[in-house]
């Protein structure tokens, strides 16, 4: 997509490799992974990686015969991911305006892509233009209850446990930025905060069935990230 987000994205492109190149890093090795590759259907003619970045999802799909394009609007994430050892063509496009022909997909994934378009609404458009009938989307997404909060101090004397706190109106559409620091790594996280409902929404408009809703916890029942989800794993079928 062109924009905020899409510039934003591009300009910290550096930054995201290096985080996303890091083994066991990021929130994808921990949380994601496994259990959003298992929900991919077997390789088919073709599987599109819309807002691929540098391209470790689409490496992935493609180490189990998915015939994977990708596209990204950032011209240093495309030429990562083309020229990563293991890498897959990509080209650089807005998500909104694809150059593949309508139907020609099977499979088109968005990993942790999709709540960083300023505009969602001709995303779902496009990818129900190049799914082919019966194809399927699948969407990894920050939890809309997770953009919309964050952890904070428990002033309570009963508990000095953290507490989640909504910062924004959970309704309303917003544009973020969470800076990370991690392990001498420093990433932001430029997105666009929108209810459940606007995914939900905009794909039924399109044609789609939702077939699947995962809510992304952590599995360890002693962190504090048990107790709010943090990511959606979203499945939805073109009619």
């Amino acid at each position: 997509m062109t924009g905020p987000l899409a510039h934003a994205w591009d300009d910290a492109a550096a930054e995201w490799i290096a985080w996303a190149r890091t083994p066991g890093h990021d929130s994808y090795w921990t949380f994601h992974r496994q259990r959003f590759l298992d929900l991919v259907p077997e390789p088919g003619r073709l599987t599109l990686d819309v807002g691929c970045g540098e391209g470790r999802v689409g490496r992935d799909l493609a180490k189990s015969g998915h015939n994977v394009v990708g596209v990204d609007a950032s011209p240093t994430l495309v030429k990562a991911c083309v020229e990563h050892e293991g890498g897959h063509a990509a080209i650089v496009a807005s998500a909104s305006q694809m150059p593949i022909t309508s139907d020609g997909a099977d499979v088109v994934v968005g990993f942790m892509s999709f709540h960083d378009f300023d505009h969602l609404e001709p995303a779902i458009s496009e990818v129900a233009r190049v799914l082919e009938p019966g194809g399927r989307v699948h969407l990894a997404l920050v939890h809309p209850i997770n953009s919309a909060g964050s952890w904070r101090s428990n002033q309570s004397a009963a508990s000095e446990d953290p507490i989640f706190v909504i910062d924004d109106s959970y309704m309303e559409p917003h544009h973020y930025a969470d800076r990370a620091d991690r392990d001498g790594l420093t990433m932001t996280f430029h997105g666009q905060h929108r209810p459940l409902s606007w995914y939900t929404n905009a794909l039924g408009d399109n044609g789609f069935a939702i077939e699947r809703l995962e809510e992304i916890t952590d599995p360890d029942p002693a962190s504090k990230w048990s107790r709010i989800p943090l990511f959606l794993h979203l499945v939805a079928r073109r009619l």
